[in-house]
């Protein structure tokens, strides 16, 4: 049953992008595009991912536990560390040069042109090459 839930979770989350545009990196770069051609729609895509993220864990979180888990998997962390800031220095630029980040890019796969492809397989080498480096150097990123 909780396989279920979770690949319904990402079915609706996949609809969610592609409804919303998301998974066009025209849109997504003409949004970043604040001195040129400024699309703000996404900006309410963003927004409306936030308020509903805030409504759900204020009524989650008064559940004594989750309804498909033992418990809330919850971070606990508040350093600032150095994978915490290269990580989405990294992500902003991915995302402003090919307009695509993770998961749009696994909604546009069903319907991509070749370029989503590239970004595709790009990005699952370089997951692997940080695991990779991760497993030699486990004090470093």
């Amino acid at each position: 049953m909780r396989h279920l839930i979770v690949f319904l979770c990402g079915l609706l989350f996949s609809f969610g992008l592609i409804v919303s545009g998301m998974i066009n990196p025209a849109k997504v770069i003409s949004f970043l595009d604040l001195l040129g051609q400024w699309d703000p729609s996404l900006a309410f895509v963003m927004a409306g991912a936030v308020i509903v993220t805030f409504v759900g864990f204020h009524f989650i979180l008064k559940q004594e536990r989750p309804r498909f888990a033992s418990t809330f998997s919850i971070p606990t962390r508040t350093d600032i560390d150095t994978p915490l800031l290269i990580g989405p220095v990294l992500f902003g630029l991915g995302w402003g040069l090919v307009g695509l980040c993770p998961g749009p890019a696994l909604a546009a796969l069903t319907a991509a042109p070749q370029s989503t492809w590239v970004f595709f397989v790009s990005m699952l080498v370089g997951m692997y090459a940080l695991k990779r480096y991760r497993l030699r150097a486990p004090t470093e990123l």
